[in-house]
């Protein structure tokens, strides 16, 4: 293999003279209108001075030389052509980009200047490439004279244009590499001694990296001479070794789990400690004995009432101590916890019931409206009121029933896209993994407090309620209203002594305002874990400013992984730009994987799934849809896989950092929503024709907003009423828009990206919008447009908080913002801007007269 053949000029076979100075013209514009810039993902695990150039070297096997050689003559092209196709397809699997755009400098030139070169990288076989990469080198030969530099001076544009180049003619030198190039490569040597050159910058990609990819163009090399009739698509670039350490070296740590079940470990502690505290509750505590006898009496009525292994049971309750039993009762009884919010809609809770096959419900007496409705929808279904089952006569003894480990545990649905909720069954084994994490991450330790603070339907919620009571610790049960009010909720955390406590991020963000407000030490506080939202690290150099001595967690996972698979457990700031998500936990092996579930190269972004024990069973009665997600693991025969729908990438310190997600699910506040589920529900109102949600807003200032078509304008208070008949707050959108017809791209789909931006200019452009008139308004007008995100100039008197896309969170910041003359309460009951500023002035003219 050479870089020329025997006999060329300087010029290599395939660079001819240019067309002329309009042609070269027409082609660099079209070039530059398709873009397509292709950086290659950085990897940099070992220090490195910016600037420098490193330099890596592999020979090229003997029979791979002959087999490009013999390539390249039946072809008749340059072995450089040949390199530069298997290094366009490199680049592909490299960035999952089939658009690749490289840079291609001729050695050979007097004067070398390095031109933009794309590849597309189309399915089909080998040879398919090496004929793109052939024409591709040929048009830019042919086109390589000033017209490019000419174009770029007069439109102003200095942006790069390639990240990574190929050197033809010559191996390629440090100089080669220009201030936005990070990789040249390129051949030294010729006939069957040659060596492939990789020039790299080792602060973009380190030593290690390099040599990577110079094993992955020696295996396309390969490939491509020996099989040019191959399907490319076939082919992975991964080493054998490189294959195992992704498979087993970045796998979280074995853990030989005890053969009990999370309620047994309880138990355990019942008969540890009788009388300690296990659970408190507003003023309200029980001990280890008496929650376990209220546990015991709820399962030998279940038992009773006919309840079997892996029956449903829901329970329906606000987060207080009788919830606390209903749910161990559920479990000590064999059965599969599913909770039920009170304020779910009838139909909703029905759907939930019906599709999980559940019979026996456990409902706090009147907490839920819906209940009965929902009941009437469910032929079989029975509701015992927990008042009822613990004032009965039932043992509160042990049911000491057997569990096994692949037994299910509990359901939770989460958003579905297909318009229907999806109820993904976790089994025991699952359970007790991920418990056992949570206690060794986060310090949960024996007479500790644990802090109860998300809903019942957020699957972080069961984990918050029992970890403590694993190890001898005490759960602290905080109410909604104290979530609600932040100031009370922090107060919570210092005198329930909490040691442990799980937020979104987003709450996080609100608490540290109140602390910079009303500074607490929180003394006891060990360990802060959020989860639900991507964590910013500016929110995490806030933490550490404030309280340096105090962990903060990063956990990262999925309802149908049994809740967090990744925990980064930080105790300063992280160096790299983005908070990690962390190394797998125990018994959980993580893999980032192409579309045909193939590992992709270290660095590389690819879709996050997941193995191990930590994969639930699937959706309830969804056979479809657990087909999609719920698959064969390739690499462990008889082990289950979960399809994520994340993307991210793995670092070199074996972490995994987060990309976003492949499909239309968004999470808002912490809460997953799938926005198929809303358009669905959405299409069901009457006079909706068509519809779309789209999310506007950054952050914790995101929000949906709908679009809809239908021969008339609906008031938005009755679309709002339908979708909350069938939905959860959190995902009916806050704004709606009558449109005569939805914007389609050229292909037929709706044209969300036009919606977005439409959504964005139509809260801006507020046809009732009148200005603020006081100064109380003009004041207030700022602090809403901070805590909602907005420019001040688009909150108005009129404007609704709600409806101007404002959440619970969004609530909590303005009543920290305003110093607490208000409530949270009273916020939410005056949610007009010109209402509130009324208050507010009543109440400053009333402490004036007081004075």
């Amino acid at each position: 293999m050479k870089a020329r053949q025997d006999g060329q000029d300087s010029e290599p076979a395939w660079r001819h003279t240019t067309d002329g100075a309009e042609a070269d013209l027409r082609f660099w514009r079209r070039v530059l209108a398709e873009g397509g810039y292709t950086p290659v993902p950085r990897w940099c695990g070992e220090p490195a001075e910016p600037g420098t150039a490193g330099e890596h070297r592999v020979a090229v096997p003997a029979g791979t030389a002959r087999a490009v050689r013999r390539l390249a003559e039946a072809s008749a092209v340059a072995p450089d052509v040949v390199l530069l196709a298997a290094y366009a397809r490199v680049v592909a699997a490299l960035t999952a980009d089939s658009a690749v755009v490289l840079g291609l400098l001729s050695g050979a030139d007097a004067a070398p200047r390095a031109l933009p070169c794309p590849v597309p990288v189309a399915d089909g076989p080998w040879r398919a490439v090496l004929d793109t990469a052939a024409r591709a080198a040929a048009e830019v030969a042919r086109h390589a004279g000033p017209a490019l530099e000419k174009l770029r001076a007069e439109s102003g544009r200095t942006e790069a244009l390639f990240d990574a180049l190929l050197v033809t003619g010559r191996p390629p030198t440090p100089e080669d590499l220009t201030p936005d190039t990070v990789l040249a490569v390129g051949l030294d040597g010729a006939g069957e001694r040659s060596e492939l050159v990789l020039i790299h910058r080792p602060d973009a990609l380190d030593g290690a990296q390099a040599g990577r990819i110079g094993g992955y163009l020696l295996a396309a090399l390969a490939e491509l001479g020996e099989r040019p009739d191959a399907d490319h698509r076939e082919w992975s670039p991964l080493s054998a070794a490189e294959l195992a350490h992704q498979l087993d070296g970045l796998a979280g740590p074995h853990r030989e789990l005890p053969d009990r079940r999370v309620h047994e470990l309880f138990e355990d502690q019942v008969r540890l400690r009788p009388e300690a505290v296990a659970a408190e509750q507003g003023d309200r505590a029980w001990s280890y004995r008496e929650l376990n006898a209220r546990a015991n009496r709820i399962a030998h009525a279940l038992r009773r009432a006919g309840l079997g292994d892996e029956d449903v049971v829901a329970v329906v309750s606000e987060r207080t101590l009788e919830w606390l039993a209903a749910v161990l009762g559920v479990l000590k009884a064999g059965g599969v916890y599913l909770p039920v919010e009170p304020h779910f809609p009838a139909d909703r809770i029905a759907d939930m019931l019906g599709r999980s096959e559940c019979r026996q419900v456990l409902a706090e007496r009147e907490a839920c409206a819906g209940l009965e409705e929902a009941l009437r929808a469910v032929p079989g279904a029975v509701a015992h009121h927990l008042d009822d089952v613990l004032g009965g006569d039932h043992p509160e003894t042990d049911p000491a029933l057997p569990v096994a480990a692949s037994q299910g545990a509990y359901i939770y649905f989460t958003s579905g896209s297909t318009g229907r909720p999806k109820g993904a069954l976790c089994e025991h084994g699952g359970f007790l993994n991920h418990l056992l994490a949570k206690i060794e991450d986060l310090g949960v330790r024996e007479s500790g407090v644990v802090a109860q603070t998300a809903p019942q339907c957020f699957d972080i919620s069961l984990w918050q309620l029992v970890a403590a009571l694993a190890v001898g610790g005490r759960t602290r049960i905080i109410e909604q209203a104290a979530v609600m009010d932040v100031a009370r909720f922090v107060d919570t955390l210092e005198q329930a002594r909490v040691e442990v406590v799980q937020v979104v991020p987003s709450y996080l963000e609100v608490v540290l305002t109140e602390l910079d407000r009303s500074p607490r030490e929180l003394p006891r506080l060990r360990c802060v874990s959020v989860t639900g939202e991507a964590l910013k690290k500016d929110l995490v150099t806030r933490w550490f400013a404030r309280f340096p001595g105090i962990a903060l967690a990063n956990a990262y996972g999925l309802t149908e992984t049994s809740d967090d698979t990744n925990h980064e457990v930080m105790r300063s700031v992280p160096e790299q730009s983005s908070v990690p998500l962390g190394k797998p936990i125990a018994n959980v092996r993580v893999y980032v994987v192409d579309e045909r579930l193939r590992p992709v190269p270290l660095g590389s972004a690819g879709e996050i799934v997941f193995s191990g024990i930590c994969v639930g069973r699937g959706y309830v009665n969804d056979e479809e849809r657990t087909r999609a997600a719920f698959v064969a693991d390739p690499h462990r025969p008889g082990a289950r896989l979960y399809r994520s729908g994340d993307f991210g990438r793995w670092l070199p310190d074996g972490r995994l950092e987060f990309h976003g997600r492949r499909d239309a699910q968004v999470k808002i506040s912490g809460f997953r929503i799938e926005i198929g589920e809303v358009e669905n529900q959405l299409l069901r109102v009457p006079g909706v024709r068509d519809s779309a949600v789209v999310v506007t807003g950054e952050g914790d200032g995101k929000q949906l907003a709908a679009f809809y078509t239908g021969d008339a304008e609906l008031p938005a208070a009755d679309i709002r009423a339908e979708l909350g008949a069938a939905l959860p707050e959190y995902m009916v959108p806050r704004r709606f828009h009558h449109l005569p017809a939805l914007p389609l791209t050229p292909n037929g789909k709706t044209d969300r990206k036009t919606l977005t931006r439409t959504a964005g200019e139509l809260l801006a452009e507020d046809g009732g919008f009148r200005a603020p008139r006081t100064d109380t308004e003009r004041k207030l007008a700022a602090l809403w447009a901070e805590a909602l995100k907005l420019e001040v100039d688009a909150v108005g008197r009129h404007t609704h908080f709600f409806e101007a896309g404002g959440t619970s969170l969004a609530l909590l910041r303005l009543a920290v913002a305003l110093d607490r003359a208000v409530t949270p309460a009273e916020l939410m009951g005056t949610p007009v801007l010109a209402d509130l500023a009324a208050l507010l002035d009543e109440r400053a003219q009333g402490s004036a007269t007081v004075a």
